[in-house]
């Protein structure tokens, strides 16, 4: 069975080629294994081959997948480079045009995924769902001597849509393993139900995702409950946290999210994580919770460099506890963990690896020993430290540090 992966997608203008490159590589240097672009313009057609190229150019070979509305059948007709660098095509089948226009403008960006043997993500959205076919739903459920919800008929319509859309996909020609399939919105339970119900009704790929989820903590818990529960079910081949970020904020952290939801869930390994208690009145010091912080940071740093040279480093778990009374045992637990003194306790912090003590750190360097430790036992535990054989390439900008060291002030 194929790994779940993570998606995620630019908000730069697509025909800034720089800025759009720039971000491409760090969401893909954050962990995003596949990246959308908008293409909304000639502008931004005429800038798609140039954006792959320049991302070639930096060994970073995530695939880019290209989100068309309105005018998608003309864009990658009158741009066929455009058409040819990008790995998929996303289409909404409530914006490709009304009436007669519907079926022909479909059908002409389908054809082009044929040519060039690209796959296509029929994304269907409860924002923009096709009007047409949701009020030819309405008035059919209106005849029924027990009509259902106006809600019910909107889960209804969005399923429907995305499989009628994969059926006219098929009948132009395109492979059914070339379909992906999502219906997107914005409500937990209603995404439960739609996915659950258009996964019972198919055998296509799945792209999982709440859309306009929100910022911060609402957006992050909204997506987490929502997507959780479909994977727990086995629903769902690609996923993508779909956060507003704050001004001037990191769109990666919505990769992050991401990744650190699947991991949870015992899914996948990406980066190695950080067990931490949450703190009480026995540890009335920072200098945990700024050490789990740090720690955290800086395996996720490594990750990169990491990834290429120790391969199953991604499962290495880490214990960074604030005081005796679970520090010893997480730590145990953990490949390599450290319990530090609570309030009132010894000046020390045992150190285990794999279950055995091995040192006890004390003094105002714990923080750059803890983490040389973490480095050795890297080093000693996952892989030779060659690169991998596999043809994956390094993502790394040839600007990133190979080692950013932590640094806690006691």
């Amino acid at each position: 069975m194929a790994p779940i992966m993570v998606q995620s997608m630019t908000n730069t203008d697509t025909a800034d080629i720089q800025g759009t490159i720039d971000q491409v590589f760090a969401l893909a240097n954050a962990g995003s294994e596949v990246v959308r672009i908008t293409v909304n313009s000639p502008e931004a057609a005429a800038a798609v081959a140039s954006i792959r190229d320049g991302l070639d150019k930096l060994h970073c070979n995530v695939p880019l997948v290209g989100d068309f509305h309105f005018n998608g059948h003309k864009l990658l007709r009158d741009y066929p480079e455009c058409a040819k660098a990008l790995a998929k095509y996303r289409i909404n089948p409530g914006n490709v045009g009304r009436g007669d226009k519907h079926d022909t403008q479909f059908a002409q960006m389908i054809e082009i995924a044929c040519r060039e043997q690209k796959p296509v993500r029929i994304g269907v959205n409860w924002g923009s769902l096709d009007q047409e076919l949701l009020g030819r739903l309405m008035d059919a459920n209106a005849a029924l001597p027990q009509p259902k919800s106006a809600q019910q008929v909107m889960r209804d319509a969005l399923v429907i849509s995305a499989l009628e859309s994969a059926a006219l996909a098929e009948s132009v020609g395109l492979a059914s393993d070339k379909i992906i399939l999502s219906c997107k919105v914005s409500d937990v339970q209603d995404l439960v139900a739609v996915y659950s119900d258009l996964a019972a009704r198919c055998n296509y790929p799945l792209h999982l995702g709440l859309t306009e989820a929100g910022m911060g903590s609402k957006g992050i818990v909204a997506s987490t409950a929502a997507m959780a529960i479909l994977l727990q079910q086995g629903i769902g081949d690609t996923i993508r946290v779909s956060l507003t970020p704050e001004p001037g904020g990191d769109r990666a952290k919505e990769v992050i999210v991401a990744q650190e939801m699947l991991q949870t869930m015992g899914l996948r390994n990406f980066t190695p994580l950080v067990t931490a208690c949450p703190g009480c009145g026995r540890t009335t010091s920072t200098f945990f919770q700024e050490l789990a912080a740090k720690t955290q940071s800086y395996l996720r740093a490594q990750m990169p460099i990491w990834r290429e040279h120790h391969p199953g480093v991604e499962s290495m778990s880490v214990a960074v506890m604030g005081c005796v009374v679970n520090g010893p045992g997480e730590s145990k637990m953990a490949n390599i963990g450290i319990s530090l003194p609570g309030t009132g306790e010894l000046p020390v912090a045992p150190v285990y690896e794999d279950g055995k003590k091995t040192v006890t750190l004390k003094g105002e360097r714990i923080a750059e020993e803890f983490q040389a430790m973490l480095d050795a036992y890297v080093q000693r535990t996952y892989g030779n430290g060659s690169p991998r054989s596999s043809g994956q390439t390094d993502q790394r900008h040839p600007d990133t540090p190979k080692v950013i060291p932590i640094r806690v002030q006691a």
